[in-house]
């Protein structure tokens, strides 16, 4: 999928814990094999924490998760665009992408896909397009917000990549009541993928833009 010399990897998620659900396994396989892969949360959704958390709990939960995939410090980056308002905010969340581009210079980008139904998943993949024309770029699958999504990318996981996907999502105690966040539906996912190619766990993706 990616070079065998060392790339630079950039994965775009609208809201804490996205970038995991959508890439999780395909980010601790990429660290493994020396990418360097920086990932950037638009949003830490205070509005939608479950009472008795703190107003800062998901900046912590997902620092600690992408930690876990195998994440430098430095190459763990969040904002705080407000939750479902993103909209609102496209030329601010444009120039914010632009600003990356120019100092990470990054060659592939994983980002929503552009069939993902939810507001501020559709400005980071639309926002995203135009602002990394020059790089290769997939999207990620969310199954809830994905009315279709065509499986053109498979990347090929091991146990071990899908049990540090796992453990990611573990770091989000505030979002546990969400189906998709357990062990099963996680590992379910992996298998289905790798089955579309009789592998034992994969990710799937959207090629967007693929540039040899």
């Amino acid at each position: 999928m990616i070079s065998l010399s060392p790339t630079r990897i950039l994965v775009l998620a609208p809201h804490t814990d996205d970038g995991e659900l959508g890439c999780g396994g395909s980010i601790a396989r990429l660290v493994e094999e020396g990418h360097e892969v920086k990932c950037v949360a638009f949003s830490i959704a205070e509005d939608s924490l479950p009472a008795g958390f703190e107003k800062d709990a998901l900046a912590f939960e997902f620092q600690k998760a992408m930690l876990a995939l195998g994440l430098t410090p430095d190459n763990i980056h969040f904002h705080r665009f407000k939750v479902r308002h993103f909209p609102e905010f496209r030329q601010q969340i444009l120039q914010t992408l632009i600003d990356m581009r120019n100092q990470f210079r990054p060659e592939v980008i994983f980002l929503p896909s552009l069939n993902d139904i939810h507001q501020d998943h559709q400005v980071i993949a639309n926002e995203g397009l135009r602002a990394f024309k020059k790089s290769s770029i997939l999207g990620y699958e969310m199954p809830w917000n994905n009315i279709v999504f065509e499986t053109r990318c498979f990347v090929q996981l091991q146990e071990r990549h899908v049990e540090k996907k796992i453990l990611a999502l573990q770091q989000y105690a505030s979002q546990q009541h969400r189906s998709y966040l357990s062990a099963d539906f996680i590992r379910g996912l992996a298998k289905t993928r790798g089955t579309q190619f009789e592998s034992e766990y994969a990710e799937a993706f959207e090629v967007i833009r693929w540039i040899v």
